[in-house]
């Protein structure tokens, strides 16, 4: 018994030695305290943090490793406690430079949140992928840590460190590492397709009441070719599986029905493309609809003016901006799994489209109809933003079901690009698009009207914005595009034949946007143009979104990488000139004779505060972007996004009125509101001049610049 103290003492070293031992084989990550914003962090022990968030934009830096990961240690994991959880982390791999970490980002990847829980909970996130696409080195790099978007969140953090993957992330891993094989395989064949110049042709498609004409000529070394409709869920890669209609004579010109009944669905070959093929293989490229015989004779809708305003909607009061502008075109978000049910709802309307019925929120819809009608009575163009919200955002599951890509993997994305893999979820997004397009392209305007129809949201950023899944290669996203522009536009076609469709795309050009940015603007058009020659084309012109480089800074005119060049990094207010000059080019031109319709959909320059140094600059950003644009007639119209400062922009005041909830001067005129009332008018100059100075220049004609 008189040894006990010293067998505990033993006890005790054996267990010390033994802990310092298994810290030994780890190297646990800890966070620089300096270098935290919006949140504060306080060290409860050598691994243990205890973190509460401030702000909308709480994140951290960590100290660099002292080992290398190329052990395939790409797990990062940690315990935590959490009341109330985050929702979401996104890792940032940062590079340094010059000794100090700045804003040099080589890459991020957005993680799950961090359940609630008052027990210590294991997370884990596999990191691999992102750290070999940002050729990240943690021996001399450092990661950043954000946590969430949401202030007054509590964490305690311990025990940070890489591991190896296990079994079931491995095979996870190699799962995905099969699926990006695949979709470079379709990429490539997509590419193929478009690049390659086939022996036969279909050289016109016509859809008439109830029957389609096609027309074309083949040459096979058989005596015969097969005709055959590529519906909107089926691939034009995979030929082997087309069946169609034997066309025994070149050239040739056939009638087949409009409507087919297809697995319980009556399906409209409007919404096909057609084809020749021979034993399994492609004898011609596919071709679209060249006419569409509308059902409506809708007058073609007539631009007064180059002012709009995005975003509108009646309930945001302030309806009378639309006169004192006065405003000649709007957009409107219309995001169809909002308001969407596969069955009867109180207060739902019907819409039955080919034998399928489909309800919609009645409350919803007479709110569009209200902003329609307004429009309507002041003679404004109308643009509607076709946007698919996630699953988990739709107020019917089994809508969400159908609509959202099978691919989505956006924890912390926006919206969907729609599912078009299946007869269900082609039928599906179809009624959506014909309830609108039918409601709003009526010869007597009952519920006011639709002119356009911009396709989704800044594409070229899909990761965020139209998500199918993170980074899908070029062909694969721009044909799951391609489809749903068309769609829309066959749909809408059926009403209307003055509609157009508008692609829409940030403010990137020939390089994709630093951090969220998936591919460039100016490939996605090139590919846009590619579908066009190949499989017919159509009115589609663009929605861009030209904002200043950073989209806090007004002062657009010192945009870095915005320059005058047709390879430039960004197009902003700054070098509007190159957009003017591509969409003016003849080979951009619709049916080589039609220049495209070109919107700025969604822009404006910001106020970092309301003081007045602030407010004049965004109005000095405005005057600048007007009259550089009024010289440039390859532009059609301007849309003012967002109309009044908004709560969940970000932080950015980037509207023409205050906050609407400003405790001094709620939705308050800005001195930028007086600036776009006097565009185009008798005041502009003398309103505009005293901002000159702000730019830096004497003479308006300056801030215009040739294109090289």
């Amino acid at each position: 018994m008189k040894n006990q103290p010293y067998t505990i003492i033993l006890l005790a070293l054996v267990t010390f030695l033994a802990v310092c031992c298994n810290r030994g084989s780890i190297e646990y990550l800890r966070f620089d305290l300096q270098t935290g914003n919006q949140l504060a962090i306080d060290s409860l022990d050598a691994y243990q943090y205890h973190i509460t968030t401030q702000g909308g934009d709480p994140y951290i830096r960590l100290h660099e490793l002292n080992q290398s990961l190329a052990d395939g240690k790409t797990v990062l994991t940690f315990e935590y406690r959490a009341a109330k959880g985050i929702n979401f982390l996104e890792i940032f791999f940062l590079t340094k430079e010059t000794g100090s970490f700045g804003s040099n980002v080589a890459g991020s990847q957005k993680c799950p949140g961090l359940a609630p829980t008052e027990e210590m909970t294991l997370y884990a996130v596999d990191l691999g992928e992102a750290i070999a696409n940002a050729n990240w080195n943690p021996e001399r790099d450092v990661l950043r840590i954000d946590f969430g978007d949401q202030p007054d969140a509590e964490v305690v953090i311990q025990n940070m460190h890489f591991r190896e993957r296990n079994k079931g992330e491995n095979a996870a891993f190699e799962e995905k590492e099969a699926f990006k094989t695949r979709d470079k395989q379709q990429n490539d064949q997509f590419a193929n397709y478009l690049s390659h110049t086939y022996p036969s042709t279909i050289e016109r498609v016509e859809v008439l009441d109830s029957t389609i004409l096609i027309k074309g000529s083949f040459v096979s070394e058989g005596s015969t070719a097969m005709l055959y409709a590529v519906k909107p869920w089926e691939v034009i890669i995979e030929p082997e599986q087309f069946r169609g209609v034997e066309i025994a004579q070149s050239p040739f010109a056939m009638e087949v029905e409009r409507y087919e009944e297809i697995d319980g669905f009556n399906y409209d070959h409007a919404l096909s493309k057609w084809v020749l093929t021979s034993k399994g293989d492609l004898l011609s490229s596919s071709r679209y609809a060249d006419y569409i015989k509308p059902q409506e004779n809708m007058p073609k809708g007539i631009l007064h003016g180059r002012k709009g305003i995005g975003g509108y909607h009646i309930k945001r009061g302030y309806s009378a901006d639309l006169i004192d502008f006065p405003v000649t075109s709007i957009t409107v978000n219309v995001g169809i799994s909002r308001f969407m049910y596969l069955d009867k709802r109180e207060h739902t309307i019907e819409h039955q489209f080919h034998g399928k019925r489909y309800y919609f929120d009645a409350a919803t819809v007479e709110g569009y109809d209200q902003t329609m009608l307004q429009a309507l009575k002041h003679n404004i163009i109308v643009a509607a933003i076709i946007l698919v919200n996630p699953a988990s955002q739709s107020v019917d599951p089994k809508v969400g079901e159908l609509l959202q890509d099978d691919h989505f993997e956006g924890e912390h994305a926006f919206f969907t690009m729609p599912n078009m893999t299946s007869i269900e979820s082609v039928h599906c997004y179809a009624a959506a698009l014909d309830f609108l397009a039918s409601r709003y392209s009526r010869e007597d305007n009952k519920f006011g009207r639709i002119h356009h129809w911009i396709i989704h949201n800044e594409v070229d950023a899909g990761n965020v914005w139209t998500n199918m899944g993170l980074d899908r290669p070029l062909h694969v996203f721009l044909d799951a595009y391609h489809k749903s522009m068309r769609l829309c536009y066959n749909i809408a076609r059926k009403y209307d034949a003055h509609t157009e469709v508008l692609a829409s795309f940030t403010h990137s050009w020939a390089e994709p946007v630093p951090v969220d940015g998936d591919y460039s603007t100016l490939d996605l058009l090139k590919g846009i143009l590619n579908y066009s020659t190949v499989e017919g084309d159509f009115q589609w012109g663009v929605a861009y979104h030209p904002y200043p480089e950073d989209l806090n800074e007004p002062k657009t005119w010192n945009d870095q990488s915005a320059t005058f060049t047709m390879n430039t990094p960004m197009v902003t207010f700054k070098n509007l000139e190159v957009l003017d000059k591509w969409i003016k080019q003849p080979e951009n031109f619709y049916l080589g004779t039609q220049k495209r319709t070109v919107w700025l959909s969604e822009n404006g320059t910001n106020s970092r505060s309301y003081s007045e140094q602030d407010l004049a600059e965004q109005a000095a950003g405005f005057a600048y972007a007007w009259k550089k644009m009024k010289q440039l007639d390859g532009i059609d119209a301007f849309q003012w996004h967002n109309w009044m400062d908004g709560r969940g922009e970000f932080g950015l005041r980037i509207g023409l009125r205050k906050y609407p909830d400003d405790e001094n001067d709620p939705a308050g005129k800005k001195p930028v509101w007086y600036l776009y009332q006097a565009a185009d008018t008798p005041l502009e100059d003398k309103t505009f001049d005293p901002y000159k100075a702000i730019i830096g220049i004497n003479n308006w004609s300056e801030v215009l610049h040739e294109v090289e």
